[in-house]
């Protein structure tokens, strides 16, 4: 154990004197809060001028000129910022005429967005549409599309209430019954806490387990990447001949994987602390209580040992780095998994796929930390038993990966095949 002991201390020694590391640590806390500080600025600030979007409306009932203009002309006077620009096209004579002319307008890049108004459209129970047509839409308009949908939308229903006769003053009073406002407050420890709570923080609220699965993702990933450096380089140099003297193939293997973990705690920790003391800046309550935090050590250990065991195996059988690259595919598309389900994840905690993806070891730290970081009452049993699955899948690959290690470190030149890898596995 002390030979495991000094190995670990000189791989955390040797990695946190590079200044990369020093400038690895300090960066990414910086990155942090100026990521939340600019994100809240943003949303609180004002866009300039964007260019004017342009429609044109093919008004097949030939009644809705009128409340389209209305429609449009309250949106522009109350958005200077951005105008929609509408051309009703002439549809009395010839509506096919109209409508091609409409089309090619929208294929030549005359305007940016081509409706059709049906002729049935001011019927309550007809069958008729409003027709939004796009051609190679911009990125920059696909906001617009919804205002211009709901102003059409207005512009219709504003004349089934004219045709149906209901009184201006009760459409004035309906409206005003309707608006409700509402305030949200988020309530602090005590009353004189309580603070109004905005949209974006809303957003950073909903983004804080996602926050917590990268954290795992980041210092089990991006830290494993060094053991992988670490093994190729000293075996390369033929460093790694003169350790085996002095301490035998696990005692080397498990004193790195031992020293990276530590870096990895030390890494995720000052960017947790840097992340909570932002938020705290910018008015942002993150609950993180105790038994979280030891969830998350537990979780981020686990995984990090899982991982890096793998990462030493893969190692300990390639001789430069471009050999490792593709065999450590396989093993980051799994990591993929939860950062494309993270959102329904959240949304389910304690749905069929929240629950299947705990139980399956590589994916159990990032979906475990996701679900206990979203607020949700999740059985201690299944806590427990992931855990336990975990730390057996662990044992296991260290095992493994320790026959493997032990056999592809003194080989150069040649990376070990299936059938090697397989041998290796099966001797006692």
């Amino acid at each position: 154990m002390q030979k495991i002991l000094r190995v670990a201390q000189r791989e955390y020694m040797e990695t946190v004197k590079t200044k990369t590391f020093i400038l690895g640590i300090l960066m990414v806390p910086f990155i942090i809060g100026a990521i939340i500080f600019f994100t809240g600025r943003m949303a609180r600030g004002k866009t300039g001028p964007q260019p004017t979007v342009k429609v044109a409306v093919a008004d097949l009932s030939n009644a809705l000129a009128d409340e389209v203009k209305e429609s449009f002309d309250s949106y522009n006077k109350d958005n200077p910022q951005r105008q929609i620009n509408v051309n009703m096209l002439e549809t009395q004579e010839d509506s096919d005429k109209a409508d091609n002319q409409g089309r090619n307008k929208l294929r030549q890049g005359q305007v940016d967005v081509y409706v059709v108004l049906d002729n049935e459209i001011l019927e309550v129970e007809g069958s008729g549409k409003i027709r939004l047509y796009t051609y190679k839409p911009k990125a920059s308009n696909i906001d617009i599309l919804w205002t211009i949908e709901d102003r059409f939308r207005k512009a219709v229903v504003n004349h089934r209430y004219k045709t149906q006769k209901i009184p201006e003053e009760f459409l004035t009073k309906l409206s005003e019954i309707r608006r409700v406002p509402v305030e949200r407050l988020e309530m602090g420890s005590s009353d004189d806490k309580d603070r109004v709570q905005s949209d974006i923080d809303r957003a950073l609220k909903m983004m804080v387990p996602f926050f917590f699965m990268y954290l795992i993702f980041m210092g089990i990933v991006g830290t494993g990447q060094h053991m992988i450096s670490s093994v190729i380089e000293e075996k390369t140099s033929r460093v790694i001949e003169v350790l085996l003297s002095a301490v035998s193939p696990f005692q080397l293997m498990a004193g790195k994987i031992l020293g990276l973990g530590g870096i990895g705690l030390t890494v995720v920790g000052l960017w947790a602390v840097a992340a909570c003391i932002t938020a705290r800046w910018q008015g942002l309550d993150i609950d993180v209580t105790t038994e979280f935090v030891l969830y998350f050590v537990i979780y981020y250990i686990l995984g990090f040992l899982l991982i890096t065991s793998l990462l030493t195996a893969v190692g300990s059988i390639c001789n430069t780095i471009k050999e490792t690259q593709g065999m450590m595919m396989p093993i980051m598309m799994v990591f993929i998994i939860p950062l494309l389900a993270w959102f329904k994840v959240v949304r389910d905690p304690n749905g069929l796929m929240s629950r299947v993806f705990s139980f399956l070891p590589p994916l159990t730290p990032m979906v475990m930390i996701l679900r206990l970081s979203s607020g949700s009452d999740i059985l201690k049993v299944e806590i427990f038993a992931s855990i336990v699955l975990l730390a057996l899948t662990v044992l296991a690959a260290m095992w493994a990966a320790a026959k493997v290690f032990r056999t592809g470190i003194l080989m150069y030149g040649k990376r070990l095949g299936l059938r090697e890898i397989w041998l290796c596995l099966r001797q006692s």
